[in-house]
Parts: C-alpha cells; sequence; structure tokens
C-alpha cells in the first residue's frame, strides 16, 4: 500500500508528547519496516521543521535536531517534488472550488499524492483533503 503521510501525521508521530502520537508512530514505523510505502510532499519537509521547532515543549526541538530528524525520515519516506505545472493545477483547483489562503498547501500536498499514486493521504485534519476533488477525498484517513 502507498501513504502519503500529511505534515499533521508526520508531527504527531516525530513529537512523542503529541496528543495522537499514540496514533500516529505506529504508521510512521510501518513505512520504516517497508510494510507499506511511505511518501511525503517536499512541501511537507519545510512545514514539519517549521512546527517542530517552534513547539511550545520541552525540552524543545533546536533546528539542528530537527533536521537529523527529517534526515531520518527521508530514509524511509519518498518525497514527491512539485513543478511549475503541479502548482498550477493545485492553483486552479483551489480557484475553482473558491478556496482562498493557506488551503493552498493543502492542495499541494494532496497535488504530491496524485503525482505519487497513492492509496491513502494519511492527516490528523480530514476537512483540509475532504473539501478538494473527489478523487483526493476519497484517499484520505485518520489514523486510529
Amino acid at each position: 500500500m502507498k501513504v502519503l503521510f500529511d505534515t499533521s501525521v508526520l508531527v504527531a508521530a516525530l513529537v512523542v508528547s503529541h496528543p495522537n502520537n499514540s496514533a500516529c508512530f505506529p504508521q510512521l514505523k510501518a513505512a520504516e519496516s517497508k510494510q507499506i510505502k511511505g511518501f511525503l510532499s517536499t512541501h511537507s519537509l519545510a512545514e514539519t521543521y517549521s512546527v517542530i521547532t517552534r513547539l511550545p515543549i520541552q525540552p524543545r526541538i533546536h533546528p539542528q535536531e530537527a533536521q537529523g530528524i527529517i534526515v531520518d525520515v527521508l530514509q524511509y519516506l519518498e518525497a514527491i517534488p512539485l513543478l511549475s505545472n503541479d502548482y498550477k493545477i493545485a492553483i486552479a483547483q483551489m480557484a475553482n472550488l473558491n478556496i482562498p489562503g493557506g488551503g493552498i498547501f493543502d492542495a499541494l500536498i494532496a497535488q504530491a499524492a496524485m503525482k505519487a499514486e497513492v492509496d491513502v493521504i494519511l492527516t490528523l485534519n480530514p476537512n483540509h483533503f475532504t473539501r478538494l476533488e473527489s478523487a483526493i477525498a476519497h484517499l484520505v484517513q485518520v489514523p486510529q
């Protein structure tokens, strides 16, 4: 099975004190052990770094530690890069659905999922993806 990890699931899996860690960590371990084929969008690389380095937790995750975490994750999650045409598709979708602002970032993650032809998009924010086209909406799953 091919699974794309949304940033929300990555952060929850990587931060032990996160309230959703127990649901998300096993999913990440399944990718690490090759039980599933794991993917993430390149946008999620930057977003994960941003989120985990500013979480109000103790001890804080310092930039060098965050870099190491992300390098480790890239050993078993394949990053899907987006090209300008992928951005055009995502922007057109958002304009057609009349969705403004930051929703574009979810559309970019969804575009990476479509590009990788995944079976599942794992997210803790299902409504961010189910509002997009039906081809994306039916891939959405929340870790249990």
